[in-house]
């Protein structure tokens, strides 16, 4: 099966929330919502002040999300991932998929908070512990 990164536009997140709202309750429910409830990350979908991206096999079923903020830095611009939800998503070509996209949008870095055990997953696909 080969999955598609692909950008849900701000005008769409409410259509589409339905389809995505599991993946990503499931990736806040791991961090107990200390930082945001699945509520409050729709809000800031919909207001466009993140980003909603989804992964998708050829029938256009969704596999995984992710959502986005963009952090400017003064020498970088990084692509914090607020999170990511799915299964079988963590592989090289959709993380270099989504590293496009994300670079498209102008990001030099990309970044995330993760547990352990998703950290190794991560490191798999290219990204180092950073803390």
């Amino acid at each position: 099966m080969t999955l598609k990164v692909q950008i849900v536009p701000t005008q769409l997140v409410n259509q589409m929330w339905g389809a995505v709202e599991g993946f990503i309750k499931s990736a806040e429910e791991k961090f107990g919502g200390a930082e945001y409830t699945t509520d409050q990350i729709k809000v800031y979908l919909t207001e466009g002040i993140w980003m909603l991206i989804v992964a998708v096999d050829e029938q256009k079923q969704i596999h995984g999300a992710a959502t986005v903020n963009f952090i400017n830095y003064p020498n970088d611009r990084v692509a914090y991932i607020t999170s990511l939800g799915g299964k079988g998503i963590v592989n090289p070509d959709v993380f270099a998929q989504l590293g496009q996209v994300l670079k498209g949008y102008g990001a030099t870095k990309v970044q995330c908070a993760a547990q352990e055990s998703a950290a190794r997953l991560y490191e798999r696909v290219g990204f180092e512990q950073k803390y």
